[in-house]
């Protein structure tokens, strides 16, 4: 097992990414120990991996656009307004503070599904305010992390309706009768786990103050507005994030394509028309999108081909079926084994939406021959899925938030935000997820 390609390319990513070398740089290096360590050649293997990363086509395309949108939405001043307002109620309250971005955080994955763009046009104004708190960021990591991830592993709404969707597709395809009502209360244990993380996370982890220097970030050289009255360009903001809203609606609602880039391009016409922004400015807003969240877009672009590489290579079906030969007919060692080879594919992928599909093809068999329950195969086939995109180099449940807490370079992606949500995440994930397993 331990010289699988899979084990092996995400070992080797991983402590690539400890080193703090360029994660960027780091999957390309894995992917190609992946394809090199099955046997494929170095042909074969960027020619999967390049192929494979237009399945991240639309996402790199719509985190540009929506960190055009990000600046644009900043350039006008709007975000002041909420900045003020977290200021003049939460000062010295660091703990609500962060409960308050996880709120923040969990309304973006089904009220307003725009993911992780709120967190360029929210986060880098609010750095102040935390220095001045001396709130520790990776306390505030952990709640976007926990806001853009809780929601749709536990709700059947926004992301949640997709996600839960994908595990219901992905059991009866493979074998096993089941719905989508069947999916959220299966999902409920290891939900409550996160929640627990998240409050281990804020109420002692990281409740010590912690300092950082008040240096400049992205949009401090936009002035606050001074009347109390908005602005035309402050109206076309709101109205342009509005229907960025509503074109994804839409687009969910009849299953289209394109939805978030769509979306960013009609809320930057809108802001045009409203004068939020002039035609000379709009390079500057293209420049500061791609600053923003570009190199989450390449990075997204070679997670998806590392993901290709990982399925072409056979070494997930391999790894499962060496696992199964030592589980002895126990469910919990069954359970144990399964969801850390969830783990394991999820952290070299990024993506948990991605990995149903590949784990669920073997384990729904398994989980059949063993005999469990359609609702315990349901949470294995979950859990295995969500486990690792918390603490993930190439997942936008990590990049996301360092694109905000390091607008002022104060910020690192892999001690600040991968390590500490993958400890305060993935280990109850594993924990309550066995527990809900055992007892469904």
């Amino acid at each position: 097992m331990l010289t699988n390609p899979v084990v092996i390319s995400v070992l080797v990513m991983t402590v690539l990414a400890l080193l703090k070398f360029n994660i960027l740089l780091a999957i390309f290096i894995a992917a190609l120990t992946a394809g090199l360590t099955a046997g494929m050649s170095i042909n074969d293997t960027m020619s999967t991996l390049i192929g494979g990363m237009g399945g991240n086509s639309e996402t790199a395309l719509s985190y540009v656009l929506l960190g055009a949108l990000a600046v644009a939405i900043s350039h006008t001043g709007v975000a002041n307004y909420l900045v003020r307002a977290l200021s003049n109620s939460l000062q010295g309250k660091k703990k609500l503070f962060a409960l308050i971005i996880a709120g923040i955080a969990c309304f973006s994955q089904n009220l307003i599904p725009v993911h992780i763009a709120f967190i360029p046009i929210l986060i880098p104004p609010l750095l102040g305010l935390m220095n001045k708190m001396k709130i520790d960021r990776r306390a505030i990591a952990c709640s976007l992390t926990f806001g853009l991830k809780a929601p749709y592993v536990m709700l059947p709404v926004g992301f949640g309706f997709i996600f839960h969707n994908i595990i219901t597709q992905a059991v009866v395809e493979n074998g096993m009768e089941a719905t989508i009502d069947q999916v959220w209360p299966a999902m409920i244990i290891p939900g409550i786990g996160m929640i627990v993380g998240l409050f281990i996370a804020i109420f002692f982890t990281y409740r010590k103050d912690r300092s950082y220097q008040d240096l400049a970030v992205a949009g401090e050289e936009i002035q606050e507005p001074i009347d109390t009255k908005i602005s035309m360009p402050q109206i076309g903001a709101l109205v342009g994030a509005v229907v960025a809203f509503a074109i994804q609606v839409v687009f969910v609602k009849f299953e289209w394509s394109g939805g978030l880039p769509i979306g960013a391009l009609a809320a930057l016409i809108v802001m045009f028309l409203f004068r939020s922004f002039t035609f000379r400015d709009l390079d500057t807003m293209m420049d500061g999108g791609i600053r923003l969240m570009g190199f989450i877009a390449f990075v997204m672009l070679i997670a998806a081909g590392y993901g290709a590489v990982l399925r072409s290579t056979g070494a997930v079906e391999s790894l499962v079926a060496s696992a199964a030969s030592i589980l002895g007919g126990s469910k919990l060692i069954a359970t144990i084994i399964m969801l850390f080879i969830g783990l394991l594919v999820t952290m070299g992928i990024g993506s948990s939406f991605s990995t149903i599909p590949i784990v669920a093809a073997i384990f729904v068999p398994l989980c059949a021959q063993l005999g469990f329950s359609t609702a315990a195969t349901i949470c294995i086939i979950g859990v295995a899925g969500a486990l690792g995109d918390a603490g993930s180099p190439a997942s936008d449940s990590t990049l996301g938030p360092t694109s905000g807490l390091n607008a002022d370079g104060q910020h690192d992606h892999i001690w600040d935000t991968c390590v500490p949500t993958f400890i305060h995440f993935n280990i109850p994930l594993l924990i309550f997820g066995t527990i809900a397993t055992m007892i469904l």
